[in-house]
């Protein structure tokens, strides 16, 4: 079934998007010298933690409550160890991985980060762009501050990822624009049917709307390379940031009293609306946030042509289970489409660990956009680059030549409840 492609919905539809050259048409950008100690993604989230306002830093890096999710999330990795293989010849690795008809470099992608743009100067476009460049899936999030249309101009292949508005008609509309706009891969994120408890914003003087006060501006003083980079600039070049993707129409400005609301009226939402979904939409349909083999079976009866296994990198429910612990029953559950994964993956042994349980494909997101907000597309390529090296030189210390011949019997340990077995899948 075809959408309307009338993009009459959307409140500044006649505004032209600039022309950009598109990413592999540019030269490479270089990274600054001041940032060549950069070892792994870890160090892009010390180097962010000194560049931005504590602020927008917390809003990045936090999650819920006692961030107990989060940390489990990594607890998750470490609770396995490999059993490599020996004598085999490694020279040559093959890293790519073929995912709704279309072959990338690397098994992992860039997960929907919101107010990329606070973060990192015009932050989607950067991402995305990084993305393109070096050919791996990057998933635009619905609760950005650049408009999906210009994205796509510079990353037709990108994925959008929705959070659902409240009413049927809005659902309709925004389907109508992601779709008119190009998009072919749609991403809805389901666990996020009320705002969730984040005291680490509260705390740290970050809101949604951004309040203006003498503390966040103190904040920006003593944080020049991002007040000048990337807030300033933005005001100047660009105007007052909204909410821009959300909805058919523009949506709220960053400095508006109603965002929070407006974003968090989704507890009404059930399978129905899924099942609508995928009557209008007629690309690839992703499911995000599942973390039950029920629901993900559910999901894939429903229609949805992929499964991202995800508790929202801790930012929802704390006290969510790591959605690694999870991943092969959820696998188990729906052998018909690829199940994905996300939350907590920081090292090129975590990407490996995730595909031997299952995964078809990792997605990260907290890193790149710490590198993002400190080296622009720079440090976002150079962020693929580290955990692309990562991936695979633990391959060849695995024993592993490509990415399909990993499974459980590489693995041991990990959730007791889960018991892993010396044989192939």
């Amino acid at each position: 079934m075809t959408l309307s492609t009338s993009r009459s919905t959307t409140a500044d539809a006649g505004a032209a998007v600039a022309p950009r050259t598109p990413p592999a048409a540019r030269a490479r950008p270089v990274l600054p010298r001041r940032f060549e100690r950069i070892l792994c993604l870890d160090d892009f989230e010390v180097a962010a933690r000194r560049h931005l306002p504590w602020s927008v830093f917390s809003y990045l890096a936090g999650a819920a409550e006692t961030n107990r999710s989060l940390r489990a999330n990594r607890d998750a990795y470490a609770a396995y160890d490999f059993v490599p293989r020996v004598l085999v010849d490694v020279s040559k690795r093959a890293l790519g991985v073929s995912l709704f008809g279309r072959r990338y470099s690397v098994p992992f992608g860039v997960a929907p980060m919101g107010l990329a743009a606070l973060s990192a100067y015009r932050g989607d476009l950067v991402l995305a762009e990084a993305a393109a460049r070096d050919n791996l899936p990057f998933v635009m999030s619905g609760s950005s501050l650049i408009r999906l249309e210009e994205v796509a101009k510079v990353n037709p292949d990108a994925w959008f990822q929705a959070y659902l508005p409240g009413d049927d008609a809005a659902i309709v509309a925004l389907l109508d624009r992601v779709q008119a706009a190009g998009y072919r891969t749609l991403v809805i994120t389901l666990d996020t049917p009320v705002a969730a408890n984040r005291e680490n914003n509260v705390r740290a003087g970050f809101s949604i709307p951004v309040r203006p006060g003498p503390r966040l501006a103190w904040q920006g003083l003593t944080h020049p390379r991002w007040l000048f980079g990337t807030f300033l600039r933005t005001m100047a070049l660009h105007g007052m940031p909204h909410f821009e993707n959300s909805y058919a129409t523009r949506g709220a400005p960053i400095l508006s009293p109603n965002v929070e609301r407006n974003l968090s009226d989704r507890g009404h939402l059930n399978w129905r609306h899924l099942r609508m979904i995928r009557r209008r939409w007629p690309g690839e349909l992703v499911v995000k946030g599942v973390l039950d083999a029920r629901d993900a079976r559910q999901a894939v009866a429903e229609g949805a042509d992929g499964i991202i296994a995800s508790n929202h990198g801790g930012r929802q429910l704390d006290g969510a289970v790591a959605p690694l612990r999870v991943l092969p029953r959820i696998v188990d559950a729906c052998p018909q489409v690829p199940v994905m994964i996300d939350s907590g993956i920081r090292r090129g042994a975590d990407v490996l660990k995730a595909l031997a349980l299952g995964a078809r494909f990792v997605f990260v997101g907290r890193p790149f956009g710490f590198a993002a907000s400190v080296a622009g597309e720079a440090g976002v390529l150079r962020a693929f680059e580290l955990l692309r090296s990562e991936v695979s030189r633990n391959m060849g210390l695995l024993g592993v030549t490509a990415i399909e011949q990993l499974d459980t019997s590489f693995l041991v340990g990990g959730d007791p409840a889960q018991p892993l077995t010396q044989d192939s899948r």
